[in-house]
């Protein structure tokens, strides 16, 4: 009985482990984008949304409202 108990167990924390995720690189990329490099994107994710009222401007203007407050001006 506690044979077939641990090997469920084990099989239980084997797939929970499989469940987390892999920590992307492209992330961790994205973390240390330098300031310039904030900006510019931010300049190009305004430009397409200013291209007109499709799915790409769209998701490019909530992009931009979402990243807009945590670039520091350039002011």
């Amino acid at each position: 009985m506690l044979l077939v108990l641990a090997a469920v167990t084990q099989d239980i924390n084997s797939d929970t482990t499989s469940l987390i995720p892999v920590r992307d690189t492209t992330a961790r990329r994205l973390e240390i984008l330098t300031l310039d490099e904030a900006r510019d994107l931010l300049r190009l994710l305004q430009l397409i949304a200013a291209e007109g009222l499709d799915e790409l401007s769209e998701g490019a203007e909530w992009f931009a409202r979402e990243i807009a407050p945590r670039i520091p001006s350039e002011n």
